[in-house]
């Protein structure tokens, strides 16, 4: 049996890998992680960390493009939608998974944790009716908070992301996504003005490009 953990560079799928090699070992363990290109340098830091300290084979892919070159490419901008995500992530991961598994002896296991068993159940559902197994090692008990997360990967001598330190809730895209509120935007201009005015001017310059319907953030002032 094959065993696939897709790993992102956060902690929750750090964790879920560390469950699945503590539960069946490293032999035939791949951690798969999709690269956006755009990741803060000390997720890329922990995720090589986390990877050395799972054990198994980490596969790194990446499509090529950055979401904000998706965004202009699929000429969309809107918190709404997240081509960035179905391009960069799960099309890449996909694609892998069908040139290099057997669906029939092949487990995927994902980072989604008990506090968002229906994202999981709806996964499980959807990956199923292709063939697939599914399973997300954080949805079984013992059940650990984000908080015992981080304290088991520090006990193992992997020091938590700088975004997490910072305040963020994940530490996925340097700081940034497109789906984030405004509560996210906040810290992400507090913390690292200089990525937010970044973002800000290819945020102007893509709304040259497609018009002013085309933003992230609504003025609800």
């Amino acid at each position: 049996m094959r065993r696939v953990v897709m790993l992102s560079g956060g902690v929750g799928s750090w964790a879920a890998a560390k469950r699945v090699a503590e539960k069946h070992g490293t032999e035939g363990l791949t951690l798969l992680f999709a690269d956006t290109k755009m990741e803060d340098n000390d997720t890329y830091r922990f995720l090589k960390e986390g990877a050395e300290n799972v054990g198994g084979e980490l596969v790194w892919l990446a499509e090529g493009r950055t979401p904000w070159e998706v965004f202009n490419d699929e000429r969309i901008l809107s918190a709404r939608f997240d081509p960035c995500s179905k391009i960069l992530k799960r099309q890449v991961v996909d694609r892998w998974l069908k040139e290099n598994c057997d669906p029939a002896a092949t487990v995927v296991y994902v980072g989604i944790d008990w506090t968002e068993m229906h994202r999981y159940d709806r996964l499980r559902e959807r990956r199923a009716a292709d063939g697939w197994t599914y399973e997300a090692p954080l949805c079984e008990p013992p059940y650990l908070s984000k908080d015992d997360m981080h304290a088991w990967a520090e006990r193992e001598g992997i020091r938590k992301q700088k975004l997490y330190r910072m305040g963020f809730a994940h530490a996925n895209c340097g700081g940034f996504c497109i789906k984030a509120g405004k509560a996210h935007f906040a810290t992400l201009l507090r913390e690292m003005p200089e990525i937010f005015a970044v973002h800000e001017q290819r945020e102007f310059e893509l709304r040259e490009l497609l018009g002013p319907g085309a933003y992230i953030l609504k003025d609800r002032v």
